[in-house]
């Protein structure tokens, strides 16, 4: 039996979405394929560390003006003036996760303006 490809092609061009979808669904079933892209394992796993979207921002060191820096924190994460103290003096800690590359530079720089170390994760 000899296929006719052009007459099938303009068939498909002639064809709505849900025709073509329809189409799709009987080729999958009769056949027991998948029209789905594959996807490598391992390409995966490197799209997701190139495109990291959820950053830390730790605090390594308070420096010379801690109480600058605590007011800082406090600013930052909305904590009191206690739990702030507490996550300077337990430097290296983190002051935010998972927070945006833009916010968690726009931390550092403000946590630097004051003294502070701070390395973003």
């Amino acid at each position: 039996m000899a296929l006719d490809k052009d007459a099938i092609i303009e068939q498909i061009k002639g064809a709505s979405i849900l025709e073509l979808n329809d189409l799709v669904k009987a080729i999958e079933d009769e056949f027991g394929v998948t029209a789905a892209a594959p996807v490598a394992a391992g390409a995966a796993a490197g799209d997701d560390a190139a495109t990291k979207d959820s950053f830390d921002v730790e605090l390594t060191d308070a420096g010379q003006q801690k109480v600058k820096v605590i007011k800082a924190v406090r600013e930052i994460t909305g904590l009191g003036l206690k739990d702030a103290k507490g996550v300077v003096d337990a430097a290296p800690s983190n002051v935010k996760e998972g927070v945006t590359e833009d916010e968690a530079n726009d931390i550092k720089s403000k946590l630097e303006e004051v003294g502070a170390e701070v390395t973003v994760k």
